[in-house]
């Protein structure tokens, strides 16, 4: 029985000595060891290229210039003037209150005017006579101060009753309604034969200016960030070059509005609440397709990276720790590692700014065959475009 045991456990070991020799044989086989040809992999050659940088950001529309209509007189609307949903322009009048009240009140300033006139024109006369009178001593000295203050009462009066006619002539002209800016009005709040006042609360009607329009958009501000660090920040400073934008109204790209517009400004304050940052887009609006209140999504073109890398997604490989890498084929055909900046995905692609070199071959099939400092055997399988656009990932979009 003991010999038996001691036989099969020497027939055990040769065996597990023999199977880990094939695993040996693998490995070298599969990094070319000796009596075995290299393993043959595709590599693409990367070339520094320029990136144009966009993003995909939701957005309202929103009217260049509101305008709402209020009376700033009393009284009782005799006439509409204008068509409900129509176009007016500025200075064109809407509305007439009845202006009675206020005609009688402008002729009674007239009135007050002219007795001003007459009074001090007496009192003007009077103080001539009392100044000559005085020096010959016919009057004493306070006959004299009487008159002549009697005389700038009079003028004080005249001038009083001047502005008097111009308030009354202001509202007067009040009575006619007119729009302040060019655009559509809307719907008419008050019909004729309705009581309004001064400065109410309740807008007789309401004009929009369409063209051009406003679409404010909504930008996370930490990616708003990367792009100024990516860009510099007067790429995105309001004031010199202006950021292309197109618009996608409803659902899909099929839906993409025909005019392009342009990025005005960003806000320079943060939303304590959602973490990002209003930015403004300015259209033409001819047609007036654009409506204030219109949901829509904007592609925004910040500007183009220089000297930026377009890396196959499957040539980038992520360690544990969340940086990337790549495999490298040098000039004695033999793979290395080199850890790489990959920014973000556009396409099948990374965008790659920093860890690699012009001309440099980057192994995008067979990575499972190499190890570092292992020969290969290399087949080309193309490189990436020389032109290409970045999709930014808007607020909330994980790339």
């Amino acid at each position: 029985m003991h010999y038996r045991s001691v036989k099969n456990a020497s027939a055990g070991a040769a065996l597990f000595i023999l199977a880990a020799c094939g695993i040996a044989g693998d490995a070298l086989a599969q990094q070319g060891g000796p009596g075995r040809p290299p393993p043959q992999v595709g590599v693409v050659t990367l070339h520094p290229q320029s990136v144009d940088l966009t993003t995909e950001l939701p957005g309202r529309v929103a009217a260049a210039r509101l305008a709402e209509v209020r009376p700033q007189v009393n009284g009782i609307i005799l006439k509409r003037l204008f068509e409900e949903g129509a176009e007016v322009k500025a200075g064109q009048q809407l509305y007439q209150i009845d202006p009675a009240p206020y005609q009688a009140a402008l002729d009674t300033a007239k009135a007050e005017l002219a007795r001003a006139e007459a009074t001090a024109n007496s009192a003007r006369t009077k103080a001539a006579r009392y100044r000559d009178l005085v020096r010959s001593r016919a009057v004493s000295q306070q006959d004299y101060e009487d008159i002549a203050a009697t005389l700038l009462e009079s003028e004080a009066s005249v001038a009083a009753a001047k502005a008097a006619i111009r308030t009354a002539q202001i509202n007067l002209d009040y009575t006619k309604v007119t729009s302040p800016i060019a655009g559509r009005i809307g719907r008419s709040a008050m019909t004729e034969g309705s009581l309004v006042t001064a400065n109410q609360a309740q807008t007789l009607a309401t004009v929009t200016q369409l063209d051009p329009i406003y679409v404010d958009l909504t930008q996370s501000s930490a990616e708003l960030f990367r792009l100024r660090q990516a860009l510099g920040k007067d790429a995105l400073r309001g004031g010199t070059a202006k950021a292309p934008v197109r618009l996608m109204v409803g659902g899909g790209d099929d839906a993409v509005y025909a005019h392009e517009g342009e990025l005005q400004f960003s806000e320079v304050i943060v939303d304590e609440t959602t973490g990002s940052v209003r930015l403004r887009a300015v259209f033409p609006n001819p047609n007036q397709d654009l409506l204030p209140g219109l949901f829509v999504r904007a592609k925004v073109t910040w500007g183009a990276v220089t000297d930026a890398y377009m890396v196959p997604q499957q040539a980038v490989i992520r360690r544990p720790d969340g940086s990337a890498f790549v495999w490298a084929v040098g000039e004695d055909q033999k793979a290395t590692q080199k850890t790489v900046k990959a920014e973000r995905a556009i396409g099948d692609k990374w965008l790659v700014s920093e860890g690699v070199t012009p001309g440099e071959r980057v192994i995008v099939e067979g990575v499972q065959k190499v190890a570092p400092g292992a020969q290969v055997s290399v087949a080309n399988v193309g490189g990436p475009g020389e032109q290409a656009q970045a999709d930014v990932p808007s607020a909330g979009t994980a790339r």
